[in-house]
């Protein structure tokens, strides 16, 4: 059995001003670097700069988005920090799905999100069937906050931390068994789309 890391994917959805995602993100990436066979690499959606519009079919893509292929190809999971707009994830998640393809596939994707009384649960039913286009698998389980402004503290810690902390654990549990047997997959056969 193979003990190498898993690459875990951070990807912080929110491009909003004011964004509560860095938030929600810096402690989850707190428990993964904690969770014992992961490297993470923090992609922030605000800071990466995608195109909104996408290139024609075989047309050449904008640098910010070949810069970031690289990273989501090294990737074998993914976590998505989402909030919930208008009762679904936000156009920056979006675009990002959509700029990229063999990088998704064969992946586990992962969800942490947060927002009012659905705590983002309605952007996540959302987001699944559209990793599931691109061929990535998504785990069962999620880490939500429901009314999320009241559940950190004044320094980004949950204010009733065992529940989160247990739901966290359960999600990169699910990525770390998704991660491991779907990139021996990948090495022995490579995914056909």
């Amino acid at each position: 059995m193979t003990t190498q890391k898993l690459r875990l994917a951070v990807i912080v959805g929110s491009t909003r001003a004011g964004r509560f995602g860095p938030v929600v993100a810096d402690w989850f990436v707190d428990r993964a670097r904690r969770h014992d066979g992961f490297e993470i690499d923090v992609v922030d959606l605000a800071e990466v700069d995608l195109p909104p519009t996408l290139t024609a079919f075989g047309a050449p893509q904008p640098a910010a988005v070949d810069a970031l292929a690289p990273r989501l190809a090294a990737a074998d999971a993914f976590v998505v920090v989402t909030p919930e707009y208008n009762h679904s994830y936000p156009a920056s998640i979006k675009t990002a799905i959509d700029w990229y393809r063999d990088e998704w596939h064969a992946k586990p994707v992962g969800f942490v999100s947060y927002g009012g009384v659905s705590g983002g649960l309605r952007a996540v039913e959302h987001l699944r069937p559209v990793f599931a286009e691109v061929h990535a698998t998504t785990v069962r389980d999620t880490v939500s906050f429901h009314g999320c402004w009241d559940r950190f503290d004044e320094t980004g810690a949950p204010v009733e931390p065992q529940g989160c902390d247990n739901a966290a654990k359960t999600v990169l549990d699910q990525l770390g068994w998704w991660g491991r047997a779907l990139r021996e997959a990948r090495q022995r056969v490579p995914y056909v789309a």
